[in-house]
């Protein structure tokens, strides 16, 4: 289904925090944060730790309550969202129990099921965009092998597959290459430059790599609230992928990006 049939119509907001206060732990940890996440935004959030990121993070996508203010996802009010299939999550490498015992289709395939596919059967078409997942992102030959015998970079391969099965519009990485070598980190913000530049996407991640971020996103922040840095990056390209879903459009990407070192 094609979201957003106007490519230059990319400015609605697709998560928006108005006065966000979260207490957690019997400390306030954000305190007032307003700000937008716009259609095809790739925002980096950079602060150091104990400043509130993950706590953002887990505001966001409703894990935890604000004391006041509001969050909003795509125009509804975070406690009232339903369609969690618009969203793709790549968790942080080191969240992984390396004795989970699911193969790299097993995770993939659990992309694609959101809560409202959570009791309906998967489809051949829904099958066949987890295969171009795992084909897109070189890790089909790994299909079978458990996720905790992976490298760290095969792991989040993994994830973002994972991710992108579902054909998501907005996607969130929390520490998306913590622990991985700098090569491998190189490929993975390349791939992400792609899917941003030429798909109808949305990124906010959050990462301590200052150096990688800024080198897209530009050196100075476009918000700061205390100690959250917000670095901003708008794709107006009108060169969108013909296709709406997205691993085909990066299968035809694929020996172009430098997916092949991500070991």
């Amino acid at each position: 289904m094609n979201r957003n049939p106007n490519p230059s119509s990319c400015h609605e907001p697709v998560i928006d925090l108005q006065d966000v206060t979260v207490q957690y732990g019997g400390r306030r940890v954000l305190n007032g944060v307003t700000f937008q996440v716009r259609q095809r935004d790739f925002v980096g959030l950079i602060a150091s730790n104990g400043a509130g990121k993950t706590t953002l993070l887990k505001t966001i996508v409703g894990l935890l309550q604000p004391a006041s203010g509001s969050v909003k996802l795509f125009g509804t009010p975070v406690d009232r969202f339903k369609d969690w299939e618009r969203i793709g999550y790549v968790p942080q490498k080191n969240n992984l129990n390396p004795l989970f015992p699911a193969t790299v289709r097993e995770v993939v395939m659990s992309g694609l099921y959101g809560r409202k596919r959570l009791f309906r059967r998967i489809g051949a078409a829904e099958r066949r965009r987890a295969e171009q997942a795992l084909e897109a992102l070189g890790i089909a030959d790994i299909a079978e092998r458990r996720i905790g015998q992976l490298s760290g970079g095969q792991q989040q391969r993994v994830f973002l597959a994972r991710a992108i099965a579902g054909n998501p519009e907005l996607l969130i990485l929390d520490e998306p290459t913590v622990g991985i070598d700098m090569e491998t980190q190189r490929a993975f913000f390349h791939m992400l430059r792609h899917m941003h530049e030429r798909h109808r996407l949305t990124f906010l991640i959050v990462s301590h790599d200052v150096e990688t971020l800024q080198a897209y996103l530009g050196e100075k922040p476009v918000h700061t609230h205390d100690r959250l840095r917000f670095y901003v990056k708008h794709s107006h390209s009108l060169e969108d992928c013909g296709e709406d879903d997205i691993s085909h459009g990066l299968l035809q990407e694929k020996e172009r990006l430098t997916v092949g070192h991500l070991v």
